[in-house]
Parts: structure tokens; sequence; C-alpha cells
């Protein structure tokens, strides 16, 4: 018989798989009838929800600063954010010259991303005064903390904000025709000319030799909003200082070098960056006859609230409980207090409540799930504990931050969290739920700390009965074994 090529190579496959083949019988063990293995849903628990305040956070360090005000959300009220700023020198010892006298100075705070609100019809004001104390030497940098400053606005801004729109400015060339050239979209905000010739320009040169010394003098500054000229629903616009955008820009004139009776026109930027010096945030909201503060006032009621609330900005979190989760595993049990109930997967499903995310006021992009230790510390779940050094296990992480989730699905108007191995902890009396939590997060970064970096908000469903809505679910997957 005459083979080709293609026949040989479909005789030695099926060789190959025929010599594979075995019965089941003969792989580890036939499993007793009694004892077979099949998955089951179970997702008629209750999951109780109740809206808390969430705490005060440590602003130093954030991935982006809050600057702006929403008025007037029916849901959530009024919310306001501020930034304070140490600056630094452009060098140890920098000198102005001979007669330095200030032409303009521009305090430059570079967007960063997650913009939140109305950029169309609100109009914006904020307003710059010097802080009473140097920021570099404070230790607390709270969210909640009220800063000390002169009463005297040294600066100002008022107009709409264009968070992603780079900006034209003129850039002095010396001993050339200035030029224009475009940088990153920035708020620039005008300070007036004799508090930099005062504070700045004017300080001896020993003020100078060294940031400690100018710190010292200048103590640094605070970027809030006027409330007497901010119109509309507002929002709340984000700046980085990681970079090197950030400064405060000074254009003056000085004597020349060589002929006493020209000027030179001059540029110089003081440094406004995280690496070098503290930046911070004061953040303030107002929940007075919102909803919020109702369930805030009374957070035990005779008949569960339908909706539960999260609010960014360290400002309200819901906590998530299961008090039916006992009574299933007895249940499943049967009597048979050697039976085992394995979970196969368990998902967290978190319902948008219908028409509460309408622009501007949209829903939160992404919203973080964690759980307290006995001490009360904030910690991740096993299933987004990533494995390292310190903790976490590959065979309970879900795997990803994706997997994990927590990210708003748009079209069903809902968030899915992976929960398999915190529910079999529960189930198994490995850990204690001290308090589980949902509390809004960064898109760009999971929060297990309250986000200051995010401005959004959701409205939840709870139990949602009689509402027409889905209310917050488990969704337990499961196997029963005996013994």
């Amino acid at each position: 018989m005459k083979f080709t090529k293609q026949d040989l190579l479909t005789l030695l496959i099926g060789l190959f798989l025929f010599a594979s083949c075995k019965s089941t019988n003969t792989i580890g063990f036939e499993p007793d009838p009694g004892d077979k293995i099949e998955g089951t849903l179970e997702d008629g628990l209750i999951v109780n929800t109740t809206t808390e305040t969430d705490e005060p956070v440590n602003t130093i360090g954030a991935a982006r600063y809050p600057l702006g005000f929403i008025n007037g959300d029916p849901i959530f009220g009024n919310t306001e954010g501020s930034i304070v700023m140490s600056v630094t020198l452009p060098s140890d010892g920098y000198s102005f010259g001979t007669d330095a006298i200030v032409d303009s100075a521009v305090l430059v705070l570079p967007y960063s991303t997650q913009f939140y609100g109305d950029t169309t019809s609100s109009t914006y004001a904020f307003q710059v005064k010097q802080l009473s104390s140097d920021l570099s030497l404070q230790k607390s940098f709270l969210s909640n903390r009220d800063w000390a400053v002169a009463s005297t606005s040294q600066g100002s801004f008022e107009g709409k904000l264009q968070p992603k729109t780079p900006v034209k400015i003129s850039d002095i060339v010396s001993g050339a025709a200035d030029t224009l050239k475009t940088v990153v979209p920035q708020l620039r905000i005008k300070l007036l000319n004799s508090f930099v010739q005062n504070n700045i320009l004017n300080l001896d040169s020993a003020t100078r030799s060294n940031n400690s010394k100018f710190r010292a003098a200048f103590k640094g500054l605070q970027v809030s909003v006027d409330k007497t000229k901010s119109t509309g629903k507002g929002g709340i616009a984000f700046f980085g200082f990681s970079g090197a955008d950030a400064n405060i820009e000074i254009y003056y004139k000085k004597q020349n070098a060589s002929t006493s009776t020209l000027k030179d026109t001059v540029s110089v930027k003081f440094p406004i960056s995280t690496a070098n010096t503290p930046v911070a945030a004061t953040i303030k909201h107002d929940y007075t006859g919102t909803p919020v503060k109702v369930q805030l006032d009374a957070p035990t009621p005779a008949s569960p609230y339908p909706v539960s609330y999260l609010h960014a900005m360290a400002g309200i979190r819901s906590k998530i409980s299961f008090p039916d989760l006992k009574d299933f595993v007895t249940r499943i049990k049967a009597g048979n207090s050697n039976a085992k109930l394995i979970v196969n997967r368990a998902e967290l499903v978190v319902n948008l409540n219908n028409g509460t995310d309408v622009a501007p006021f949209t829903a939160a992009q992404r919203l973080a799930l964690y759980k307290l230790d006995i001490a009360g510390q904030r910690k991740n779940i096993p299933d987004n504990d990533a494995p390292s050094a310190t903790g976490g296990e590959i065979h309970r992480y879900a795997g990803s931050e994706a997997a994990f989730g927590g990210f708003y699905d748009s079209t069903n108007k809902r968030y899915i969290f992976t929960v398999t191995a915190y529910i079999q902890d529960l189930i198994d009396g490995k850990t204690e739920d001290y308090g589980t939590y949902l509390a809004p997060s960064s898109l760009t970064e999971y929060n297990l700390t309250p986000s200051i970096s995010s401005a959004a908000r959701s409205v939840i469903n709870s139990r949602a009965p009689g509402t027409g809505q889905k209310g917050i679910k488990l969704n337990i997957y499961y196997s029963r074994v005996a013994e």
C-alpha cells in the first residue's frame, strides 16, 4: 500500500490517540455516587447596607489634588476642595539681580485626570492666600484640617475650567524676541505684583540662601474657592504636583549688567513639587437637608432603607454584612456536621439606583471593597490581596484588578466583585466579619484608604423590595461534600 505524507501523519495521530485512551477507572479513584459533587447557585441571601461617614485621610502623597466646589447636588449637597502648598527656590542663593521689579506673576497648577462635574455653564472663582505658618514643618495633613491663612487674597481667578485644553503662553528668550509656546493644560492664577515683590523679590540674600530659610519666610500658599463669585453646579478639578509643571512663574525687569540705563526682562520659576515639599488638601462636605443626612442621623431605621450612598473625597461609605450566611451553611449541611461547603465562585453584585447618575453628577467609575481586621485597620479581602513578600496567596487571589472587579458597567448599571475566597473564609470561620465596606475609588488606582483623588459618587440599591429595581446581591456557586 502506498502512503502519502498526509496519510502517514493521520495514521500516526490516530495511533497516538488510541494509545492514550484509558478507562477513567484507572485514573485516581472512582468517587462514591453519594459523594457526587454538583455546583449549585444560591442567590437569595440578604445583604445589609448601612450608610456611614468615611474617615479623614492623610493627604500627603496623593496621586492628584482636588480643587473646586459642587453646589446643590440634590442627593449629596455641597462639596468643596482646596489645596495648600509649599514653594521652593529655583536654586540655593538665587539672585534677582539689581533693582529687580515684578512685571507679572502667575501661580501655575497643571491639571491632572478625572475632572468631575460641569465645565460648560459653571463659573469657577478661586483665591490665593498666604499660609500663617511654614507648611514644610507641619506634622498633620488630614483631609479635614482647616489651615490658618492671612486674611487678604493675594491672587485670583474667575472663569471656566478647561482641564483638557493646552495653553499658549509667551516664552521670554534672552536677547531675542518673545515667542509663543504651547504648554500642558493648566490653571493660571494671577498673583498681585506687590505680594510677590514684597514676599519674594525683596527678601535678603540670607533668606534666599536655602529652602529652609526661604520657606520659613514665605510659608506657603492656599488656593481655595471664592464662594461669592462661583456660580452653577460646579465641579472638582484635580491637579498634579509630581512633575515640573507646577510653580510660581515670575516675570521681572532688572538692570542690565553692562549698561545701567538698560533693563533686562527675565522669567524664573519657583517650583511646587511633592518630590521636594509638602502639598495637601482640605475637603469639606455639607449634607444638610439631603437624603444622605437622613440616613446618617438614623442609621438603624425600623424598615431597611431602599438605597445606600457612596461619596469620594473622604465622604461616605457603605458598610455591608451577610446576616443569612450562618443559617445558609446550617441549611446546606442538613444536620451533617462533617459535611463541607465548597465555594466554587462568589460574586457581590452592586446595582446602581435608577436615575441617580444624571450628568454632570455621573456614577463613580470604580468602587473599592475592603474589610477591617480585629484592630479596625483596612485590609484587602483575599480575592484582592495579590501575592507578595508580606502576604497574599496565589490560589486565593482573583488574578488581576479586572478579575476582582468593582468597575462600573454602564450598560447594566452595576458593579460586580469576585468574593470567592472571602466568603469561603467566613463560612469556614477562618475570619470574622469585623466590618466590610464599599467606597468610591479612583478609576486609575485602587484606593484602600478614603479616596481624595476622585470626586464621584454613587447611589446603590439595598434590598429594594417593591421598588421594581435590583437590590444588592450575593451569588454563591457552591458544592456540598458529605463525609
